[in-house]
């Protein structure tokens, strides 16, 4: 890992996130892969120092296996699964989400960064 400034990073995270569409999620390590030069934890410590009447969407971001994390005090966070519901996002009886339906893909992450966007077009242009 590089020794990249952290709140330099968090910031990044913190847009990225932001971009997340309403009534869909994506994964610590999706947010990490697409940011790089950070983990999934990274982007969990990122969440996790968000002020409390932040703009970042925090509650889009969830786990592998389409569930809510663990918080430190013991459980999922009730208040996530809250704000998800009332974005139409559905969980199973086991608590997850269906990613593939609900997952925000990594070519809408391409599309809707600015600062990647271009590396899509210029995919799409090459002969």
């Amino acid at each position: 890992m590089d020794t990249e400034d952290p709140s330099a990073l968090h910031e990044r995270i913190y847009a990225l996130v932001r971009l997340i569409p309403a009534g869909r999620v994506s994964t610590y390590g999706q947010i990490a892969a697409h940011v790089g030069r950070c983990g999934p934890r990274q982007v969990g410590t990122a969440l996790s120092r968000l002020p409390a009447r932040s703009d970042v969407p925090w509650q889009r971001v969830v786990n592998a296996a389409g569930r809510i994390s663990v918080r430190k005090d013991g459980g999922p966070s009730q208040e996530q699964a809250e704000r998800l519901r009332a974005e139409g996002v559905v969980f199973d009886r086991r608590g997850r989400i269906d990613l593939t339906r609900f997952g925000w893909t990594r070519e809408e992450m391409v599309w809707a960064d600015p600062d990647r966007s271009e590396e899509h077009t210029s995919e799409l242009q090459s002969p």
